[in-house]
């Protein structure tokens, strides 16, 4: 029991680090990945707001492979680390990190919120939070202005991922088994939190999708009465 609890406060001090330096440094070129949208897949959008104009099933789809794309990578990522069983344990979620948060980032200009400013990047940790299963609770959501909500937003993550990982951690103490199992963790822990994140998403977009029909259907109302 003692050493499961070091163990996590250890993997709890890594995470928090290496996601601090992914909300420092990752970030998708929005405009690139518009590119990357169309080319691929051949929307017909010119801007993230066209979005609303793209079948939902369409959507789905897109997200489903970016989720798939990005579980690969993390298993190769994982498997590779994973050599020199737990020394490598900070590099291995430095990479991690970046690959979920990523994810998210794509998934959520998928379906039409990008995160230019403060407000939408923090919507942006909410959505991270809402994939690591964490309930991050109301109180703390409107007494925190951003440049502090994030920080302990990332705090909350870290606890959280620390103790699943934890959990599924013993094969990786045993260097001989650590590269195939390091490249499972990896796979299935972005592939939990990228389901998550798109339900997240998924949801959001339809909310919005369905006030702005309401919102269309009285405006024609109004100029017809």
């Amino acid at each position: 029991m003692h050493e499961k609890s070091w163990l996590r406060r250890r993997v709890e001090k890594a995470f928090t680090k290496a996601l601090t330096r992914a909300y420092e440094t990752v970030k998708v070129d929005p405009q690139r990945f518009l590119l990357e949208l169309r080319a691929a897949h051949g929307l017909p959008i010119t801007s993230f707001q066209g979005m609303y104009t793209v079948e939902p099933p369409v959507l789905d789809t897109v997200a489903e492979q970016i989720i798939r794309s990005s579980m690969k990578i993390a298993a190769a990522e994982g498997a590779g680390f994973g050599l020199g069983g737990f020394i490598t344990i900070v590099p291995d979620f430095s990479i991690l990190a970046a690959i979920t948060l990523r994810t998210i980032q794509k998934l959520s200009l998928v379906y039409g919120f990008e995160f230019n400013t403060d407000e939408e990047m923090a919507e942006l940790w909410i959505a991270a939070a809402s994939a690591a299963g964490v309930d991050l609770g109301r109180d703390l959501l409107e007494k925190n202005v951003v440049n502090r909500l994030i920080p302990r937003i990332i705090q909350r993550i870290a606890a959280k991922a620390s103790t699943e990982f934890v959990e599924k951690w013993a094969g990786r103490l045993i260097p001989v088994a650590s590269s195939i199992i390091g490249g499972v963790l990896n796979y299935y822990f972005v592939r939990g939190w990228g389901e998550r994140a798109q339900a997240h998403f998924r949801q959001k977009h339809l909310e919005l999708r369905r006030r702005t029909l309401q919102q269309q259907t009285i405006e024609a109302a109004s100029i017809t009465s």
